[in-house]
């Protein structure tokens, strides 16, 4: 990748794959990828006999996921979680950390548990996807000029045309909606894959990228040789919806990030919302400035803002003369409590737990309602009163004077001690509709309710404000507070999948509720249902059609 920026430079990587790669090199790739089968459909995958079940070299299981080691080849498990045979491995073989997940083909470093990014095991692995890009492409007339033109590329003359033609076919039949694209780990990058996920289908910033609202060709940051993140993510858009279905990998848009965002540049896992809130001011950043948009108030026209950003209230009253001072502050989401008063201690552990009875459930409504609730205010936290003219204490009340276009709602399921110098995970459970009206959440709405319709005045008339949202993309947050892994569920054409890095699978909506939701994006209603049909879908399987696998989908 190109060094546009000399003072910045590119995080370590893992250093168990830099001390392997010093002492082999490439040739563990090299004799790892005649093991690599691709199936007509275009999935990789460590080949086995089919009348052979791979088993762990420690225990014998077959359960769960397991890994071949690129040194001594041999195979571990890694389930349950507390008896990782992979790590055991290692630690009674030293260098033998590196090692390759059979089902997906995919490089694992089972000392630091995750997955980790090489572009050379990644060429060693993508040939084999070469079938699989032959065998599909989709022709007609695509009017999005975002769209690549794919040729379906078959030579008449081999020997296998007619089966590959079949393939294509059955393909037809049974593809994913389209624009459904994997994105590859590229070492604990689940955070970062789970955001773009949601945003990539996001209407409003899908519109405005696929549109070419921002042109990679014409821009004037690139021309001038600088980074420009909105660039990156308009490349991203181009490759995820132009037909082709294998997995992506989005290290250009890292490398940017990184640069732009030093403080979070590391191979280590990094907070989903903390990368969302980065990304969208770094967007700002190159894009405010372009359209001389501040940032601090709500006239900013750069896209970040134009998509996500709304305008909350903030009432603090006298509690000894009721005076009340107002002050207004752009968001670009709210983060809202759990409200665990009620719980035990046992839900606050890093231990995951089960939503089996519902006193360990929180709503979203009842969330909203914490958020929007007065809330008294301590008597080390007094206020100075401009009525009285001295510090006095106070009642503090948020309400949403303004909702965006996408409204992100953040859960907060971790916590901070810092009397305590502890931090711990909140496995709560959460109840979320998938159709939302924001309007009792809204300042008139709780100001009407505070002072009555014949004492308060309104700015405005509310009749025109759109309060009915719908839920399109739920990143959620599996696992412990050291250790955990981050999945994003989109919501197409009333159909939930499931993107877990490079693999995407339809799911229920019973999963997408049972599940750990962290970020929750709603976009408008109106703006729900006026998606472009040029971005479309490709045919559903039919009931009773299990359907056929595409590369980057399991």
């Amino acid at each position: 990748m190109p060094q546009n920026n000399p003072s910045c430079t590119n995080p370590e990587p893992c250093k168990h794959l830099i001390d392997y790669k010093l002492k082999h090199g490439i040739n563990g790739y090299k004799l790892i990828s005649k093991s690599i089968k691709t199936n007509p459909y275009g999935k990789a995958m460590i080949f086995h006999s089919k009348s052979e079940i791979p088993r762990c070299d420690f225990c014998c299981g077959y359960k769960g996921r397991l890994y071949i080691c690129l040194i001594c080849s041999s195979i571990n498990c890694c389930f349950p979680p507390e008896s990782n045979h992979t790590l055991l491995h290692a630690k009674s073989e030293p260098g033998h950390e590196i090692v390759v997940d059979m089902e997906r083909a995919e490089l694992f470093c089972s000392v630091c548990c995750d997955q980790v990014y090489d572009p050379d095991f990644d060429k060693a692995v993508m040939c084999k996807f070469e079938i699989g890009n032959l065998v599909f492409s989709r022709s007609g007339n695509l009017r999005l000029s975002k769209r690549k033109r794919l040729d379906f590329g078959v030579d008449l003359e081999s020997k296998n045309w007619k089966r590959l033609v079949g393939v294509r076919d059955r393909r037809f039949k049974s593809c994913f909606p389209f624009g459904l694209r994997g994105l590859n780990n590229l070492g604990s990058t689940c955070f970062m894959n789970s955001v773009l996920q949601a945003l990539l289908h996001a209407p409003p910033l899908r519109n405005y990228f696929l549109g070419d609202r921002h042109s990679r060709e014409t821009c004037r940051k690139r021309s001038s040789d600088q980074l420009c993140l909105a660039c990156d993510i308009d490349a991203i858009f181009s490759a995820v919806f132009s037909g082709d279905r294998t997995p992506y990998s989005p290290a250009q848009f890292l490398y940017s990030w990184w640069q732009l965002s030093e403080n979070l540049a590391s191979y280590e896992q990094q907070d989903a919302h903390e990368f969302f809130i980065s990304m969208l001011d770094r967007i700002h950043e190159r894009e405010g400035k372009a359209r001389n948009s501040p940032k601090d108030n709500g006239d900013c026209h750069c896209i970040a803002h134009k998509v996500f950003s709304g305008l909350l209230r903030s009432d603090v009253t006298c509690t000894t003369c009721g005076f009340t001072s107002t002050t207004y502050d752009p968001c670009v989401d709210i983060s809202l409590d759990l409200n665990t008063n009620t719980s035990s201690s046992a839900h606050l552990t890093n231990k995951p737990s089960k939503p089996t009875n519902n006193n360990c459930e929180s709503t979203l409504a009842g969330c909203l309602d914490l958020f929007t609730r007065p809330e008294k205010l301590g008597s080390d936290q007094k206020l100075y009163c401009q009525n009285c003219r001295e510090m006095r204490e106070a009642q503090k009340q948020m309400s949403i004077k303004r909702l965006p276009s996408v409204l992100c709602l953040h859960i907060k399921r971790f916590e901070h001690s810092a009397a305590r110098k502890t931090s711990r995970k909140v496995n709560r459970h959460l109840q979320f509709p998938f159709s939302l009206d924001m309007k009792p959440y809204l300042s008139f709405s709780i100001l009407r309710k505070k002072f009555g319709n014949r004492i308060f005045a309104f700015e405005g008339d509310e009749s025109d404000i759109s309060t009915k949202f719908e839920v399109f993309a739920v990143v959620t947050h599996s696992g412990m507070l050291e250790s955990g892994h981050y999945v994003t569920y989109l919501r197409l054409k009333n159909q939930w999948y499931k993107c877990d890095d490079a693999w995407i699978n339809e799911v229920d909506e019973e999963v997408v509720r049972a599940s750990q939701s962290y970020l929750i994006f709603y976009v408008q209603k109106t703006l729900y249902h006026k998606e472009i049909e040029d971005v479309g879908c490709l045919p559903i399987s039919p009931p009773g059609d299990t359907g056929v696998p595409i590369a980057g989908c399991c």
